[in-house]
């Protein structure tokens, strides 16, 4: 699938590029389980629907506010597609936010409202209920970046020597570290070292963070009260502090699912570090075809590739949201 972001506006602070595709794989052609979500400065939205790029208008969306987010379907608990497009259709109602209070309620009353929606009264089993991730980035005009993140695609920081991930897989690895039985070495290995099809939280499906063998409808959000130390920089619910020079990657997990995943990863420095969003997004989804990852799990591609031409005004960010520690070495 080509670029959908060609006829969207994102105002002179922002550089942005989006593309979705189903697997690469010649054997099949799967369905994209994927979605995403753009909204751009003037009130035009696109989003995929029957795994096609539908665009609207939002007629009282704020000039200049920004709303982008990756989703991706859960296909083995059924349904995953339709999941993920009904909170890619349901965020369209979700008016446009100012602060991190606003965005995690409304996204939370969204979260119970899809959940009712997909149960049925007569099924039991809450572990075959449809999920999708969900990672957003909420981005007023002059103010800096809301992160909300659920699930396990990710948000990466890219710049010119280093790529690394500013949001926690929610994966069974990350609740043994919340449990303290994993340290930050062995949770390392697990969720960037290697690749492991499980998830442990998910938009729609609730969270199995306390038990695995109990799903609790409601989201947990990891913060500094529940992460072990060496992740507590890295709240799902913050403001991001941005750099002009970094590069930002929404993506799905189709692009690390592999079984060593980090030295394609360590590429992406001298990949995207190129003249524009848009260049540097067919050059990743490029060499992705190209110079697969070692034995790659072929999987669905979504990747947003945002870049901030000028640092929004430090006197918007919540100094208290941002990391307190420095990151770890792994990143």
């Amino acid at each position: 699938m080509t670029r959908i972001t060609d006829q969207l506006n994102f105002g002179p602070a922002l550089d942005i590029a989006a593309r979705s595709a189903a697997s690469i794989s010649k054997l099949q052609m799967p369905e994209n389980q994927d979605n995403l979500l753009l909204i751009d400065a003037d009130g035009r939205a696109v989003l995929l629907r029957d795994q096609t790029p539908q665009t609207t208008t939002l007629g009282d969306w704020p000039r200049g506010h920004v709303r982008l987010a990756v989703l991706d379907g859960m296909g083995g608990h059924g349904h995953g597609r339709e999941a993920a497009e009904a909170v890619a259709t349901g965020l369209l109602r979700v008016p446009a936010c100012t602060t991190p209070e606003q965005l995690n309620a409304h996204l939370d009353q969204l979260h119970h409202q899809l959940q009712a929606r997909f149960s049925r009264p007569d099924d039991q089993d809450t572990f075959r209920r449809p999920g999708t991730t969900l990672t957003l980035l909420e981005i007023p005009s002059g103010q800096a970046p809301m992160l909300f993140h659920a699930g396990d695609s990710r948000l990466y920081e890219i710049t010119a020597h280093d790529a690394h991930p500013l949001t926690v897989d929610h994966v069974p690895a990350t609740a043994f570290a919340m449990h303290g039985m994993l340290g930050e070495d062995e949770w390392w290995q697990q969720v960037h070292g290697e690749h492991r099809a499980q998830i442990s939280q998910a938009y729609i499906l609730g969270n199995a963070f306390a038990n695995p063998q109990i799903l609790d409808n409601a989201l947990l959000p990891l913060d500094a009260t529940n992460l072990p130390p060496f992740l507590r920089q890295l709240a799902d619910r913050r403001v991001i502090a941005t750099r002009a020079d970094a590069t930002y990657l929404l993506a799905t997990d189709g692009f690390w699912s592999s079984a060593r995943p980090q030295s394609w990863v360590q590429r992406w420095p001298s990949l995207l570090h190129t003249s524009s969003a848009a260049t540097a997004l067919d050059a990743l989804f490029s060499d992705y075809a190209q110079n697969p990852p070692p034995q790659l799990h072929i999987d669905n591609l979504s990747a947003i590739v945002i870049r901030f031409r000028a640092a929004p005004e430090s006197g918007n960010v919540d100094e208290t949201a941002l990391p307190t520690a420095p990151i770890p070495s792994h990143f």
